[in-house]
C-alpha cells in the first residue's frame, strides 16, 4: 500500500513538473513573438517611403521665379551712386573702365616703359581687384544717328546755297565772277552732301556685320562693410563711407595706370547697368540695347536669356536645315553634271550621231526609197566618213577609191 502511494506521489510530482515546464515554455514563446512584432513595427516606422512625384501643377509652380530668386541668380541687389550693391548692403563694387593700348605696335623703348608702369601699378595695390574683359559686337547705331543729324544740317545749308545762287543768277545784277564763286560754293556743298550719304551707307553696311568685335577692359574694386569693424552707422552713412573709400581707390588706380599709358574712368550708374545688362543678356543685348530699354520705360534690370535646352534645340534645328540644304545642292550639282557630260558627249560626237541616225532612217525607209538607192546612200555616208578620216591623217584618198567613187551608180553601156 505504501509502495502504491509512493509511486502515485512520484507521478504527481512529475506531472506537476511537466506542466510547469510547458507553462514556462508557452510564456517564453509568447514573449518571443511579442518582441518580434515590436521589432518589425519599429523597422516599419523607421523605413522612409519614397516621395511622390510632383504633379503637373507642382511642376508649373516650381518653374515660376520670384523676385528673390532672380536677385539670388544675379548676385547683386541694385546699382546706386555708381556702385553695385551686394549681399544686402554688406558689399559694394565700383568699376573702372580702361582704354586698351596696342602693345604690339610699340617700339622697344615704349614697351619697356609700359611694362615698368604696369609693374608700378601692381606694386601700389594694397587691396584686391578683379580684371574683367567683355567682348561686344560693335554697335554703330549711335554713330549712324549722329551722321544723319549732321547730314540733315548739310542738306539744309545746301538748299540755302542753291536758292542764293538761283536768285543771283535770275536777277542779272551780278558779275560772272560772283556767279562763279556762288556756283563753286554750291558744288562744294553738294560734294560734301554726297560724301556724307556715302559714309552713312558704308557705316550701315558695316553695322550688319556681326563679326566685327570690340573688347572692353574693366577693373572691379570691392569694399566690405566688415572693414569698418564694430560701428553704429546706419545704412546711408555706410553707403557714403563705401563710396568715399571706393572713389579714393579708383582714382589711385587710374593715376597709376596712366604710367603705362592706359587711361581709365569711373563708370556711372547707367554705364554699370549697361555692363551688367550685356553680361546677363549676351544674345539679346545687340538687338534690344539698354538705351532702348530705358527709352521704352523699363526701370528694372532682368535677364531674358533663353533656356539652355531650348537654345540647344534651336542650334540643332539650324544645323539640320543647313546640312539638308548642302545635301540638296550636292545632289542637284551631281545630276546637272551628268546632264552636262551627256551634252558634251553629244556635242563631241555630233557628226557621227547624225550619220548613224541617217543610216537608220535609210534602212527603215528602204522600201519607199528603193533598196539600191538606200544602200548607195549608206555607202556614200560611209565613204564620206572614210575620206574625212584620211584627210585628218594627212593622207590622200586611194586612186581606186576615187575611181570607184566616180563610177558608182553608173550602168555599163551595152555593146552592139
Amino acid at each position: 500500500m505504501n509502495n502504491t502511494d509512493q509511486i502515485t506521489n512520484l507521478l504527481m510530482i512529475l506531472l506537476v513538473i511537466m506542466v510547469s515546464v510547458l507553462i514556462v515554455l508557452s510564456i517564453v514563446l509568447v514573449l518571443l513573438k511579442f518582441k518580434g512584432k515590436k521589432t518589425e513595427s519599429n523597422d516599419k516606422s523607421n523605413f522612409t517611403t519614397p516621395k511622390k512625384q510632383p504633379t503637373s501643377d507642382a511642376k508649373k509652380i516650381a518653374k515660376e521665379y520670384t523676385k528673390e530668386s532672380i536677385f539670388k541668380f544675379m548676385e547683386f541687389d541694385k546699382v546706386e551712386d555708381n556702385m553695385i550693391v551686394q549681399k544686402n548692403g554688406n558689399r559694394y563694387l565700383m568699376v573702372v573702365e580702361c582704354q586698351g593700348i596696342n602693345y604690339d605696335l610699340m617700339s622697344e623703348a615704349e614697351k619697356i616703359s609700359v611694362e615698368e608702369g604696369f609693374l608700378q601699378f601692381l606694386n601700389t595695390l594694397r587691396h584686391p581687384i578683379q580684371i574683367y574683359v567683355q567682348t561686344r559686337t560693335v554697335n554703330l547705331n549711335d554713330s549712324i544717328e549722329n551722321y544723319k543729324k549732321k547730314l540733315s544740317e548739310i542738306e539744309i545749308e545746301l538748299d540755302k546755297k542753291k536758292n542764293t545762287y538761283l536768285r543771283k543768277l535770275q536777277s542779272g545784277e551780278y558779275s560772272k565772277e560772283e556767279l562763279d564763286r556762288e556756283f563753286y560754293e554750291v558744288t562744294k556743298q553738294t560734294n560734301l552732301y554726297e560724301y556724307g550719304k556715302d559714309i552713312i551707307a558704308n557705316t550701315e553696311r558695316m553695322s550688319l556685320n556681326k563679326n566685327v568685335l570690340n573688347k572692353k577692359y574693366y577693373i572691379i574694386i570691392p569694399y566690405y562693410v566688415e572693414e569698418l569693424g564694430a560701428n553704429s552707422f546706419d545704412k546711408e552713412e555706410i553707403k557714403n563711407l563705401a563710396f568715399s573709400e571706393l572713389y579714393t581707390k579708383a582714382q589711385s588706380i587710374i593715376r597709376t595706370l596712366s604710367g603705362c599709358e592706359v587711361s581709365g574712368k569711373i563708370m556711372t550708374s547707367n554705364e554699370v547697368v549697361d555692363l551688367l545688362y550685356m553680361a546677363y543678356n549676351r544674345d539679346e543685348a545687340e538687338v534690344f540695347s539698354l538705351e532702348r530699354a530705358l527709352r521704352s520705360g523699363y526701370d528694372e534690370l532682368y535677364t531674358t536669356a533663353p533656356d539652355v535646352l531650348d537654345k540647344r534645340m534651336k542650334i540643332l534645328d539650324e544645323e539640320i536645315e543647313k546640312k539638308a540644304l548642302e545635301l540638296v545642292n550636292e545632289k542637284v550639282i551631281a545630276v546637272r553634271s551628268k546632264k552636262q557630260q551627256e551634252i558634251a558627249r553629244k556635242e563631241a560626237e555630233f557628226d557621227e550621231i547624225i550619220k548613224r541616225r541617217a543610216e537608220i532612217l535609210l534602212r527603215q525607209n528602204a522600201a519607199y526609197l528603193g533598196k539600191e538607192t538606200a544602200q548607195e546612200a549608206i555607202e556614200s555616208i560611209e565613204q564620206d566618213e572614210a575620206n574625212k578620216t584620211t584627210k585628218e591623217k594627212g593622207g590622200k584618198a586611194d586612186v581606186g577609191q576615187e575611181i570607184k567613187k566616180t563610177t558608182r551608180g553608173r550602168k555599163p553601156k551595152a555593146t552592139k
